[in-house]
C-alpha cells in the first residue's frame, strides 16, 4: 500500500514563500534605485560635458570679438568704421550671437591725474559719502600716490594706517589697478563698489571725454545735476542714432578731455542653449609692428550687463565679414 501524501506535505511554508517574495520585491527596489542613479548620473555627465563644451565655445567667440574690435579700431578710419563710442556692434558666427563696444579710457577719471574737484564729485555724488568723509578719501587718495610722507591735512600716511590698526600703509607710488583703492583709508566697501567702475589708471588724463562717458562720471563733474545729465545723454544718444556731432556737455567745460588709444572693450557672445560668457579687456596700440597691440586688463566672465541686449540678428551692415577679422 502507498503511503498517504498529505496536501501541502514537500512545499516551502507559507511563512517562508512571503518572505522570498519580499526578499524579491527590495532586491527589484535596489536595482531600480542603482539603475535610476546612474543614469542621473551619466545624464549629469552629459549635461556638465556639454555645458563645459558650450562654454568653451562662447569663451572663444569672446575672445575673438575682442580681438575683432581691436583691429576694428586700429583699421584707416572711414565714415562706416567702427568708433570707441560705445555703440554695441552685433553679428552672428554660425550660430553664436555676439555683440561687442569700445570705449575709450578718458571716458572714465583717472585716479592717478584728475584734480580733487572730479574726486570729491564722484565719491560724494555717487558714492553717497557726505563732504567730510568725502575730503578725507580724497586727501588720502592723494596721500597714497604722492611720494613722500607729508600728510596732507585730511589724509592718511603710513603712521595714521598703523594707528588705526591697518595692516596696509600707502604705496607712495600711482595706482597700479583701480582695486587698490579700496586699501585706501577712509574707502568703505559700500562706496568702493558705487565708484570703482567710473575710475580708471589708464587713460593719464585730468579730465573726462563726455562724449563716451557714463552718467555715473558726468555727475561728477561740478554743477552737473541728475536732470541735466539725464537731458544731455538723450541728446547724446539722439545725435548718435542720427549720425550727428555729438553736443557738448556745458559742465565739463575745463575738465575735458579728448579721446585717447586706450581701449575697454566688452565683448559678450551667447550660444544657441543659452550658455553666455563676457570678455572685457583694456588695449592699446604698441607703436610696434611686430607686437601692435599691448593688453592692459584681461578679465573673464565679467557679470556688469552689456551696454545692449544681445541681438538676434545685426544690421547687414554689422553682420560679420570673416574676410575683414584680424588677430592681435
Amino acid at each position: 500500500m502507498r503511503p498517504r501524501i498529505r496536501p501541502g506535505a514537500g512545499a516551502p511554508p507559507r511563512a517562508e514563500r512571503g518572505i522570498a517574495l519580499i526578499i524579491v520585491l527590495w532586491i527589484t527596489i535596489m536595482l531600480t534605485v542603482i539603475a535610476g542613479g546612474f543614469a542621473f548620473a551619466m545624464r549629469s555627465e552629459a549635461l556638465s560635458a556639454r555645458n563645459a563644451l558650450s562654454l568653451a565655445q562662447a569663451r572663444a567667440a569672446a575672445n575673438g570679438a575682442v580681438e575683432r574690435m581691436a583691429f576694428e579700431l586700429t583699421r584707416p578710419r572711414y565714415p562706416a568704421s567702427w568708433a570707441s563710442d560705445g555703440q554695441p556692434r552685433a553679428w552672428r558666427d554660425g550660430d553664436l550671437r555676439i555683440v561687442a563696444t569700445a570705449v575709450d579710457e578718458s571716458a572714465k577719471i583717472d585716479l592717478n591725474s584728475a584734480p580733487d574737484v572730479l574726486l570729491k564729485g564722484l565719491v560724494e555724488k555717487v558714492g553717497g559719502a557726505d563732504p567730510d568723509a568725502a575730503a578725507k578719501i580724497v586727501d588720502a587718495i592723494h596721500d597714497w600716490r604722492d611720494p613722500d610722507d607729508t600728510r596732507r591735512p585730511n589724509g592718511a600716511e603710513a603712521a595714521d594706517y598703523q594707528s588705526a590698526g591697518l595692516k596696509q600703509k600707502p604705496a607712495n607710488m600711482p595706482f597700479e589697478t583701480v582695486s587698490e583703492l579700496a586699501r585706501v583709508q577712509g574707502m568703505t566697501p559700500a562706496i568702493y563698489a558705487r565708484v570703482a567702475g567710473s575710475l580708471t589708471v589708464h587713460s593719464r588724463q585730468p579730465g573726462v571725454n563726455a562724449m563716451t562717458a557714463t552718467r555715473d562720471v558726468l555727475l561728477a563733474l561740478p554743477n552737473a545735476t541728475p536732470e541735466s545729465v539725464d537731458a544731455y545723454l538723450q541728446q547724446r544718444a539722439d545725435a548718435q542714432a542720427s549720425k550727428l556731432p555729438v553736443p557738448p556737455f556745458p559742465p565739463a567745460s575745463g575738465f575735458g578731455a579728448g579721446a585717447v588709444p586706450v581701449w575697454r572693450i566688452r565683448a559678450e557672445a551667447r550660444v544657441p542653449d543659452g550658455v553666455t560668457f563676457a570678455r572685457e579687456a583694456v588695449i592699446r596700440p604698441s607703436g610696434d609692428a611686430r607686437r601692435p597691440l599691448l593688453t592692459l586688463s584681461w578679465q573673464d566672465g565679467v557679470t556688469a550687463a552689456a551696454p545692449t541686449a544681445l541681438a538676434p540678428e545685426a544690421p547687414a551692415e554689422q553682420r560679420d565679414n570673416r574676410s575683414a577679422n584680424g588677430r592681435t
